[in-house]
């Protein structure tokens, strides 16, 4: 008997052209299987509160929640989805000690930077002296 594997969710910004690539790509790697939810954080019936985070905190990084409701952040959510496509044994090399630092610190920096890099900048949002965005 096949049972259904429980999804992994992932929480993504449906405004950034970059975002939308990416979810694109991830559903056509995933095939149709349904091991992965996708949720766009600018859909208009969205609510962040749902999941206990605000609007600016899930657009400061990325989140995703597992199939037991604990949320992961960052780039272990990457490692989440692409293990979730076939890509675990390239996953397991992001996790090695001076990998995982070296892309933990470029996703920080890409993190801060994602709406200028993506030209969506207001004078809130990209705004040089607001917070960075919180470290895992």
């Amino acid at each position: 008997m096949f049972v259904q594997r429980e999804r992994f969710e992932v929480f993504f910004d449906g405004a950034c052209p970059l975002c939308r690539r990416e979810v694109a790509a991830l559903r056509r790697l995933e095939g149709g299987r349904g091991r992965i939810r996708f949720t766009d954080i600018e859909a208009p019936d969205f609510d962040p509160e749902a999941i206990g985070k605000t609007r600016e905190e899930l657009m400061a990084r990325m989140h995703g929640r597992l199939p037991d409701g604990s949320l992961v952040t960052g780039v272990e959510v990457f490692r989440r989805l692409y293990a979730e496509v076939g890509f675990a044994p390239l996953v397991a090399l992001t996790r090695l000690p001076g990998v995982r630092e070296l892309l933990d610190a470029a996703y920080s920096v890409f993190a801060r930077n994602r709406l200028r890099i993506t030209g969506r900048c207001t004078d809130a949002s990209c705004d040089p002296t607001r917070v960075a965005a919180p470290r895992p």
